[in-house]
Parts: C-alpha cells; structure tokens; sequence
C-alpha cells in the first residue's frame, strides 16, 4: 500500500502564491494588451482602450509593416548583426577562455588580470566611441559586433566552466598524441555543448536587443536596428508613414506600434524554450568536479 503525503497549505503559503500570482499577472499583462492591440481590426479599434482580446481579429498591421521597406531594412540589419555577432562571440568567448584555463601559457596571469581589470573599470562612452571612429567602422554593422565580440564577466564564467571539465580527459588525449587544438574541438567542445547553448541564448539576445551603441554608430537610417527603428516609431514622428488614425489603408499608428513591438518579441520567446533546458546542466557540469 502506497501513501502521498499532501502538504496542507497555511495562511502564509496562500499569501504567498497570491502575491506571486498578482505578480505574474500584472507582467503579463502587458504583453497580452499589446499582442491584443496588435491584432485588433482597424474598423473596430477604439484609442486608448483596454483590449484583452480583440474584438474583430485582422492581420493589417503586420502586413502594413511587412509592406515598408524601412521596417524590412531593420530586419535585415538585425537579424545580420544578431547571426554573426552571435557566432563570432561564442568563438571568441570559448577559445580566448580556453586559452586562459591553460597553466603552461607564457602571460596566462598577466591576461587574466587584464581582463579582471575591465570588469572593474571602463572606458566610457567617449573612448569607446573615439576607438570605433579610428577604426573606420562608424555607420557600420561591424561597428555593433567587433567591440562587443567579449567580455570580462562572460570569461570568467566560461573559464570557470572550462576548469570544471575532468583534466583526465585532456590527459588521455595528450598520450594518444593530440594537441591542444585537437584536444579543443574533440574533448571540450563537445562537453561544452549545454554551456555553449546558454551563452549562445544570451549573446542572441543580447544582439538582437542592441539599441544604444546602434542609436550612436549607425546614422543612416537605412542600416537601423529594428530596436532603433521601433523607438522612432513609439517615441518620435512616424518613420513608416502611419497616421493616428486608419485612412487610405493605413492601420492606425497604435495598432503599427504594437505590431512592431510583437515582431521584435517574437524571436526570443520562440528561441528560448528550445534551449531552456540546456541552463540546468551547463550550471551542473560548470559545478561539479570530475
């Protein structure tokens, strides 16, 4: 004979789950009013009503911004800076942490305090930009994604992981006549897999959000961001042509706007349960000594 054991809920347990019910409810409501808003038909939207859900379903919107040839420039720059700044800094983040992990590297210490260094301290805004504008990379994609192929905190957290990984394995490598470029691809990349898929989670969405150094390098509106270009359309004049109102086909700017907004959601919250799981072993694997 089997029992379960229910726990029985005090006072304080139901005041709990409620406040973190209120809680969630009150961040979830804003995505729900502007998907609802989104998708409401321009004949029967009212301004400044609440919708939770719409009252009459339509797609003009999203064709409407699909149809601008600014909105799908944005996209294009966004997603280009999103694929290869992403692939560029994982490479970037495991090789230069790997080397880092290496105790027989000349200047391995003096590395590693340079970059325990700038976490500590930065540049500013001003050097920064001044670096870009030396290079010639300024109202260029690659003025998003060469400064930013790193950081300090993302190689200490891989460099912590890497240390993590059972040394025994690099060993038998090394008897079996490999070298640390074979050990690399063939050893820890492969035990790397869940800490690689969780960086590469954070590095997409960290591209696929960039706004203020787009806002700073890029001045040609046809290379915008679709951060950028949804900031001009929510904060400043209407870029894609929109009216407060729907006439002459055009859905009204409210309905645009939350449309637009929808869209640059949308990726990462696709993405994301997809790699979800993969943040639990990369914490267990970059925890746990072999």
């Amino acid at each position: 004979m089997s029992f379960v054991y229910k726990k029985r809920l005090t006072a304080a347990d139901w005041v709990n789950y409620s406040v973190l019910t209120a809680l969630s409810l009150i961040c979830i409501f804003p995505f729900i009013y502007i998907f609802s808003v989104s998708f409401t038909d321009p004949a029967v939207y009212v301004p400044l009503k609440f919708y939770l859900f719409p009252p009459k379903w339509s797609l003009d919107a999203y064709q409407y911004i699909l149809s601008t040839q600014s909105f799908i420039n944005s996209i294009k720059s966004t997603a280009f800076i999103t694929v290869v700044g992403t692939i560029l800094q994982v490479a970037v983040t495991f090789t230069m942490a790997y080397g880092l992990t290496r105790k027989d590297l000349d200047g391995r210490k003096i590395m590693l305090g340079f970059v325990i260094f700038t976490l500590v301290f930065h540049a500013g805004i001003v050097p920064n930009y001044l670096v870009v504008k030396s290079l010639g990379l300024l109202n260029s994609y690659w003025s998003l994604i060469w400064p930013n192929l790193t950081n300090a905190w993302t190689l200490i957290v891989v460099k912590s992981f890497l240390d993590s990984l059972p040394p025994e394995l690099e060993e038998s490598a090394k008897i079996d006549g490999s070298n640390d470029v074979g050990i690399f691809f063939k050893i820890v990349l492969p035990l790397s897999m869940p800490a690689i898929a969780a960086f590469t989670l954070f590095f997409a969405v960290s591209q696929w959000n960039i706004y203020f150094n787009a806002l700073i390098y890029i001045s040609d509106a046809n290379k915008w961001t679709l951060q950028v270009l949804i900031k001009a359309l929510v904060l400043d004049s209407t870029p894609l042509g929109a009216s407060g109102t729907a006439a002459d086909g055009i859905p009204p700017l409210e309905t645009v706007r939350m449309a637009a907004v929808t869209f640059a959601m949308a990726p990462i919250l696709i993405v994301y349960p997809f790699l979800q799981k993969y943040f639990a072993k990369g914490v267990m694997l970059g925890s746990v000594k072999g």
